[in-house]
């Protein structure tokens, strides 16, 4: 009876160890969660707010994404978001969430550190106070669909949407019949002249008669 070699051994041994490898479940990393896990409002719109946060003691930034009602973490820290806004953009650019803050503490209850709004043009103007980390809101991202822009048609390009058909002109009114002539008044002829009457010099006076002596 042949003995079995080492390398067939090993060759048995590593065929397990990938069988049971192949076999084991793959644990994937938590799912960053969207806009759509958010709780909607009274008219049906979800909305996620987008915070900054900045750990100090690393430097390192990272965006939080919050949506509405749900509780997410950063580092110590969970973020509850309740409400967030954003104008529309033919305004002066501003974003608005109301959010409330808390630090987990071991074996102890979570500590309240922050609630209240966060305005994105002026963080500072109600910031989180933490020793170890900053946060403040960036935008707010909602589930509504926005509102279609006109689309440009450049004449002799298709743009891949077809242009509307124009409405026909309305028919113009029919030009008025032109007005009758009228017939030329007849010249009136001038007056004659009348010539000045001759003048009639005056008589000359008489000389009186001489007195009889």
């Amino acid at each position: 009876m042949r003995r079995r070699t080492p390398a067939y051994g090993f060759a048995i041994a590593s065929s397990l160890v990938f069988s049971a490898y192949a076999q084991a479940p793959q644990v994937l990393p938590p799912k960053p969660p969207t806009v759509t896990d958010a709780k909607p409002d009274a008219h049906g719109v979800k909305r996620m707010a987008v915070f900054r946060g900045l750990d100090k003691i690393t430097g390192r930034a990272s965006d939080i994404n919050a949506p509405v009602g749900v509780p997410v973490k950063f580092g110590t820290l969970t973020l509850t978001v309740q409400t967030c806004h954003t104008v529309p953009p033919e305004e002066p650019p501003e974003t608005t969430a109301f959010v409330q803050i808390d630090e987990n503490q071991p074996g102890g209850k979570p500590k309240r550190m922050f609630s209240g709004w966060m305005f994105a043009s002026t963080p500072a103007l109600n910031a989180l106070e933490h020793p170890t980390y900053d946060v403040w809101v960036v935008t707010c991202k909602t589930d509504e669909p926005a509102a279609v822009e006109p689309v440009a048609v450049t004449p002799g390009k298709f743009n891949g949407v077809r242009a509307p058909a124009a409405a026909a002109a309305p028919p113009r009114p029919a030009a008025p019949p032109p007005a009758a002539a009228k017939a030329p008044e007849p010249a009136i002829s001038p007056e004659p002249a009348i010539s000045p009457e001759p003048v009639i010099p005056p008589e000359p006076n008489n000389p009186p008669e001489p007195a009889n002596p």
